[in-house]
């Protein structure tokens, strides 16, 4: 039987998204992404839990990405969570979680709505140009 790793996250963003050029061409953008959830306690205290997830994008997303998004930026994300580990300059084992995104969504208001996918090169929306059915960069309402 085959295994599922996937992962739906609908949250704001921390900071702006960091990109790295690499030599090749190829392009990483992170980003972290924070998910609160609130609830009332039994002593009626209102409690807010947050929990922050590291986000990775690459290439044509990195690109989108790094155009459109910005600390405070409500986003939907699908992708998978990887684990990797490293040894930092004093020998010590680190390990982080992220989760490696493929597709994008903007979330706003009802025309801010734009998906992206990293396997296509365009951008598709609810909002679309009446005369050829593409966006363009005048379409893009930030």
């Amino acid at each position: 039987m085959s295994t599922i790793n996937k992962v739906i996250i609908v949250g704001y963003l921390g900071k702006d998204p960091e990109v790295k050029h690499f030599d090749n061409g190829n392009l990483k953008a992170n980003f972290p992404v924070a998910t609160s959830e609130t609830f009332i306690s039994k002593d009626k205290q209102k409690i807010t839990n947050t929990d922050w997830h590291n986000i990775i994008v690459w290439n044509k997303l990195a690109e989108i990405v790094e155009k459109y998004l910005h600390k405070g930026k409500l986003v939907y994300l699908e992708g998978k969570i990887k684990n990797r580990s490293w040894n930092d300059s004093d020998g010590n084992k680190k390990y982080i979680t992220e989760i490696v995104a493929d597709t994008i969504t903007m979330l706003g208001k009802r025309n801010d709505n734009y998906t992206v996918n990293n396997d296509e090169d365009i951008l598709s929306s609810n909002q679309t140009n009446k005369n050829n059915n593409e966006i363009t960069d005048d379409d893009l309402p930030f």
